[in-house]
């Protein structure tokens, strides 16, 4: 929880009078006039304006659970109601009413908001650092969706998690306590494999949903244009992937950002990043990607989440578009493609693994899990970095963290990671070991892991209920393997030549692949620093030759 008592005056600015005149300029139409308690707008209003409100007063709130109201703030005269959802158009997550006297305001949508953000710079510093400490009051708050279900549930821990990397605030009911949650579910009839239930901001009620109707409830995946035909398409939204969207907005190309899952990819799991430069004491990925994605939105890239692409279609002629079909068969059309779909997480061999993911094998250990298994054993797999940062955040809050290796951990993990896990009283190496197998019951999740030594052969039962694996990860590529080169171990290979079916008089440019236009970075490139720093300075790098690339392509021959 973010102490954010101090920071009230930067969570609800009082822009100056000459701001507001400035502010007004941006403004999509003229002031309007509400009535004493009259709606502005509603918790859940698809593309509801920010409101600068010129005379009177404006009380915002938010929902409490699922029946009740919570007041947030009362807007003056020179405040400005929002926060980042208003960037993109997405629905509100609170309300907001003329106060007792009525209310005077203007208003800005997405399109004129972010060019107040990006036209004034001191208007803009101002409005973004409200919106992001707004919405982190919201997550504290748990002012948005409603989960109900069995805490530790598979399917709730999923939906927690989703909403948690993309920046969501939800509050979870028990069904099984007494209260709103079992009330909702008697009154509804609902059965247990209905559950989790997800209650939206805007009152509709999803079983079980998927990540995607979720996301689809929430506004999250935004309508695409038929016909549309965007500057360039992201696919990936890692550390790479905002980069590129970042960077490639603000200098006025049109960007769509399009990811199977969430924002931050695997950096977006880290607990604690403390070797990216800038954040001397760290910063997690999740906040990272955050920012990161903020910072997209602010430059009015498009993000389309949780969205997998099926395949890269060529265009059957030079200077026609690219084509990325998605899965539910619609489809994107660009005149570049980055590619940054990073890397998937790499499964052990041990049978029925697939079995108890999510029912206590994870691949990332997020504050959901550290607190489903607080005070029990663990054992956690993997020597690399992202291994060592998840050790250091699970051992304090778990009794013991058997750590299972197979080589010596100088050999993979930064020096200061080593030495703070060497520190920690509860952490227990199993040095040469591996997985062998594992034991539980399909319904209720993992029981106990066998670990091999290597040398001796010797196996140990571990009884344990949580099981984290950090071993690695091979390329996301499999959509695109038939379209691009692939190395021996399937990275795409950049800056080398372009396919003999391609009559394009140019070489490529060193980050781009063996299709023109098609370009590749971050984890996914052959040859890549697998790095956090490296990802975000590819992501940089690349926009100069999507210039060079699409200035070639418009260039009369």
């Amino acid at each position: 929880m973010a102490d954010l008592s101090a920071r009230q005056h930067q969570m609800f600015p009082v822009l100056t009078p000459h701001q507001i005149e400035t502010a007004k300029r941006f403004s999509s139409g003229e002031p309007k006039r509400f009535a004493p308690g009259e709606y502005v707008y509603e918790v859940g209003d698809h593309a509801a304006p920010a409101w600068l409100v010129l005379e009177g007063s404006m009380d915002v709130f938010r929902h409490e659970g699922l029946s009740h109201e919570a007041p947030i703030t009362t807007h003056g005269v020179g405040q400005l109601s929002g926060e980042v959802n208003q960037l993109s158009g997405r629905p509100t997550l609170a309300g907001a009413r003329a106060g007792s006297s009525g209310c005077t305001a203007i208003a800005f949508d997405a399109a004129h908001l972010r060019a107040l953000v990006i036209g004034s710079a001191d208007v803009g510093e101002t409005i973004m650092r409200a919106f992001i400490l707004r919405r982190v009051g919201l997550i504290d708050a748990g002012s948005g969706s409603v989960l109900i279900g069995t805490v530790g549930n598979a399917a709730l821990s999923r939906l927690q998690g989703f909403l948690a990397r993309s920046a969501f605030p939800y509050i979870v009911l028990d069904a099984t306590a007494e209260g709103e949650g079992r009330a909702l579910i008697e009154r509804l009839g609902i059965l247990a494999s209905e559950l989790p239930l997800m209650v939206c901001p805007n009152g509709a009620v999803l079983k079980s949903p998927t990540d995607a109707e979720a996301a689809a409830c929430l506004g999250m995946t935004p309508h695409l244009t038929p016909g549309k035909l965007y500057d360039l398409a992201v696919v990936g939204a890692g550390p790479a992937g905002l980069a590129t969207a970042v960077y490639a907005a603000s200098e006025g190309l049109d960007v769509i950002v399009i990811d199977e899952r969430s924002v931050g990819g695997q950096a977006g799991a880290s607990s604690r990043i403390e070797n990216y430069l800038g954040f001397p004491t760290g910063i997690s990925g999740q906040a990272l990607a955050g920012r990161a994605h903020t910072q997209a939105l602010k430059f009015g890239a498009e993000m389309v989440l949780p969205v997998e692409v099926n395949s890269l279609v060529p265009p059957k002629e030079e200077g026609a578009p690219l084509r990325l079909d998605l899965v539910g068969g619609k489809t994107v059309e660009a005149r570049s493609v980055v590619v940054a779909s990073g890397a998937r997480y790499r499964r052990p061999d041990v049978a029925n693994i697939a079995t108890f993911e999510g029912k206590g094998i994870s691949y990332w250990a997020s504050p959901i899990e550290a607190k489903l298994c607080a005070g029990e054993d663990v054992a956690l797999v993997g020597g690399g970095n992202s291994a060592g940062q998840a050790i250091v955040f699970l051992a304090p809050q778990v009794r013991k963290l058997n750590l299972v290796i197979r080589r010596a951990l100088e050999q993979t993990m930064s020096q200061y990671l080593i030495d703070r896990i060497k520190a920690l009283p509860n952490v227990e190496f199993h040095m040469n070991c591996e997985v062998e197998a594992i034991d539980g019951d399909a319904t209720i999740g993992l029981s106990s892991a066998t670990v091999r030594n290597r040398l001796s052969g010797s196996e140990l039962q571990l009884p344990l209920h949580h099981l984290f694996l950090f071993i690695g990860a091979d390329p996301n590529t499999g959509w695109i393997s038939d379209r691009v080169q692939l190395d021996a171990k399937g990275f795409i290979v950049t800056g080398q030549s372009f396919d003999t079916r391609c009559s394009v008089a140019r070489n490529p440019l060193p980050l781009e692949t063996s299709l023109p236009n098609v370009f590749a970075i971050g984890d996914v490139r052959a040859g890549s620093t697998k790095r956090v720093a490296a990802a975000v300075g590819e992501g940089a790098a690349v926009v100069s030759q999507i210039h060079q690339a699409l200035s070639f392509a418009s260039t009369p021959r």
